[in-house]
C-alpha cells in the first residue's frame, strides 16, 4: 500500500471503524487453526450495488492435518448466516464476535474438507480507504455504481468466510463468481472465464486465479468499465497481457498507461526478476480511492497525474502499487510483524526507478528524502505474531527502503543487487514459500560473507540510530568508532586522500588526514555523528 504524506500524522489515529477500534488482522494464530491449511475458496456472491448489500455463499476447501472437535472461521457479524455444512452435510455453528465456531455430533476427520457458509447483509463501509477499509459504493461523472473493496488491515473476512492470518494463503488460488446488475463490470484477480448474462437482468463474471493468494487480495471492483488489452513479453520471453479498466470517461488514457506499465515492468523486471503472474495477466482497475497492490489486478486511483523523471512520465502510485506484485504477492511475510519486508523493499524499488529514468544522482536525491521521513516511532519488528494494526507506521516503508540502501552501501553492487534478485526469485522465498526477517537476514549474511545480524536487529528491533563518534586525538589525527554496534562495519570515510571504504571494527580505527573525515559522505545510513 502506497504511503501517503498527507497522512503521516494519522497512523497513530487508526482507531475507530465499524464503531469500534481499528479491526485488524494477523496476530496469534487461534489454537484451533494451527491444524488446517486452506487450499482454495469459492466465492459466489450477489451484490447490489444500489442497496448495498451482498448475499450468497462462501465454500472454503482446507486440509486437516489432525482430526478437530472445532473448526474456526472468521467473517464479521454484520453478516446473518443461514446455512453451515460440511461435505455438503448440515453442521452446527455459532457466530459471534466476527468468528463461527463449526462442529457436528462427533470429531472431524483429517485430511481434505470442504465448508460451506451461506450468509447475506450490509458490508461495512469504508472510512477512510484504504487504511480504514471496507467497501466504497459511489457513482463516476455519468452516475453509474461504481464499488472497491479494501481489506489489508481488517482482512478478507470483512466479506467472505476466511482463515484471518497472513501465514495461510489458498494453494489452489481462488473462483469468484459475482453477480451484478447488467451494464456493471467485474474486475477481479486472476483470468476472467466467463460472462454469464442471467434472464433476471443481472450477470455473473467468473474469475479465477491458480496461484496463492494474500487474504487481503482475494477482492473484486464493480464499475462501468471500459477493458483494454495489450499483449507484453517478459524478460524471460513469456507473453502476458497487460488489461486495464477504466471508467469509459478515461477511456483517453490507456495508451499512456500501456506505455507507463511497459516500461515500469522492464524496470521491475531488470532488478527483480520475470513478471511473476505470467500465467495470468498485469491488470488494473480505476477506483475512488488510493491505489492497492491487489494481485494481478493493481487499483489506481490519482487521476491520471504524472512527474516526469528523465523526461518520461512517472507515477509514484502506480509504480509503487506495481513494486507489490513482487514485494508482498510473491514474497510474503509470513506474519506482520515482517510488513517492513514488503514495503520497504516495494518503497526502495522507486529508488531504483529513478535511477534507470533518471541516472545515479537522481537515486540518491530519492534516498537523501526517504531517509528524511524516518521517525522512527517504533521498531520495525515488534517481536512474532504482530496483528495489522499495531505492526503499521510509515517507518516501513521509508525505514524499511532505507535499510535496503545502507545493505547496498555495505556489501557493494556486485553483492547486493544479485542477492536483491535472488530475494525475488528463489523459490525458498517466493510463492509457496513465506519468509521472515530472520530469513532475509541469513540470505544478506551468506551472500556477503559477513555476520549482518547486529545491524538487521539495529535497523529492525530498535529505535537507535547508528551512531558514530570521532575525537581529534592529536594533530592531522583521528579516531572513528561506532557505539552502538557490535560488528565489523565497512564504511566510507572522506579525508584529505579523497573518500575511502574502510572496514571499522568494534575497537574503531584511527587515521590520519589534514581535513576533518566526513563519516558515510553518500549519505547510505540512518546515523548520527559526534564530534569531539
Amino acid at each position: 500500500m502506497r504511503f501517503i504524506s498527507i497522512f503521516l500524522v494519522q497512523i497513530a489515529c487508526l482507531q475507530t471503524i465499524f464503531g469500534q477500534t481499528q479491526m485488524s488482522s494477523g496476530g496469534v494464530l487461534d489454537a484451533l487453526q494451527v491444524d488446517m491449511d486452506i487450499r482454495h475458496y469459492d466465492i459466489h456472491l450477489r451484490v447490489n450495488t444500489t442497496e448495498k448489500t451482498l448475499d450468497g455463499y462462501t465454500e472454503v476447501s482446507f486440509l486437516l492435518a489432525k482430526p478437530a472437535d472445532t473448526i474456526l472461521l472468521q467473517l464479521i457479524d454484520a453478516y446473518k448466516i443461514t446455512q453451515v455444512t460440511l461435505n455438503n452435510q448440515p453442521v452446527n455453528f455459532q457466530h459471534n464476535n466476527n468468528r463461527i465456531l463449526i462442529w457436528g455430533k462427533q470429531s472431524f476427520p483429517s485430511g481434505k474438507q470442504v465448508i460451506k457458509v451461506t450468509y447475506a447483509g450490509n458490508p461495512p463501509i469504508a472510512i477512510r480507504p484504504p487504511w480504514q477499509g471496507g467497501f466504497t459504493f459511489t457513482k463516476d461523472s455519468f452516475g453509474n455504481p461504481w464499488m472497491s473493496i479494501n481489506s489489508q488491515f481488517e482482512g478478507g473476512k470483512i466479506y467472505f468466510p476466511c482463515k484471518d492470518h497472513p501465514s495461510d494463503e489458498p494453494n489452489e488460488g481462488v473462483d469468484f463468481y459475482i453477480t451484478v446488475s447488467q451494464g456493471e463490470v467485474v474486475a477481479a484477480a486472476g483470468l476472467l472465464q466467463e460472462v454469464k448474462k442471467l434472464k433476471n437482468g443481472l450477470t455473473t463474471y467468473h474469475w479465477k486465479t491458480n496461484y496463492p493468494i494474500s487474504n487481503y487480495c482475494i477482492l473484486f471492483n464493480i464499475g462501468k468499465y471500459a477493458v483494454f488489452k495489450k499483449m507484453y513479453t517478459t524478460i524471460n520471453g513469456n507473453t502476458v497481457p497487460i488489461e486495464l479498466y477504466l471508467l469509459t470517461s478515461d477511456s483517453a488514457h490507456a495508451n499512456e498507461i500501456f506505455e507507463i506499465k511497459e516500461r515500469d515492468t522492464r524496470i521491475l523486471e531488470k532488478y527483480f526478476g520475470e513478471y511473476p503472474w505470467v500465467k495470468e495477466k498485469i491488470g488494473l482497475a480505476y477506483v475512488p480511492n488510493s491505489g492497492m497492490e491487489h494481485q494481478t489486478m493493481i487499483t489506481y486511483g490519482d487521476k491520471f497525474t504524472y512527474k516526469k523523471v528523465g523526461g518520461q512520465l512517472y507515477s509514484d502510485n502506480l509504480f509503487h502499487e506495481y513494486a507489490h506484485e513482487w514485494w508482498a504477492n510473491k514474497v510474503t511475510n509470513k506474519d506482520w510483524a515482517h510488513m517492513w519486508i514488503q514495503e520497504g523493499i516495494a518503497t526502495y524499488a522507486e529508488a531504483l526507478a529513478f535511477r534507470e529514468l533518471g541516472g545515479e544522482d537522481a537515486y540518491f536525491e530519492v534516498m537523501s528524502g526517504h531517509k528524511a521521513r524516518v521517525k522512527n516511532v517504533k521498531p520495525l519488528v515488534q517481536g512474532a505474531a504482530v496483528n495489522s494494526v499495531d505492526t503499521y507506521s510509515g517507518d516501513l516503508y521509508f525505514k524499511g527502503s532505507s535499510f535496503m540502501h545502507a545493505l547496498r552501501g555495505i556489501l557493494g553492487d556486485e553483492v547486493f543487487f544479485p542477492t536483491l534478485y535472488k530475494l525475488a526469485t528463489d523459490s525458498a522465498y517466493t510463492y509457496y514459500n513465506m519468509v521472515t526477517s530472520a530469513d532475509v537476514e541469513k540470505l544478506f549474511s551468506k551472500a556477503s560473507g559477513k555476520n549482518l545480524q547486529p545491524l538487521f536487529d539495529l535497523y529492525l528491533t530498535k529505535t537507535e540510530l547508528l551512531n558514530f563518534q570521532i575525537k581529534n586525538t592529536k594533530y592531522k589525527t583521528y579516531t572513528i568508532q561506532i557505539t552502538n554496534l557490535s560488528m565489523d562495519l565497512p564504511v566510507e570515510i572522506f579525508t584529505d586522500k579523497g573518500i575511502q571504504k574502510m572496514i571499522l571494527p568494534k575497537a574503531g580505527i584511527t587515521i590520519q588526514s589534514s581535513t576533518p573525515p566526513i563519516v558515510d559522505p553518500n549519505g547510505y545510513f540512518l546515523k548520527k555523528v559526534i564530534m569531539e
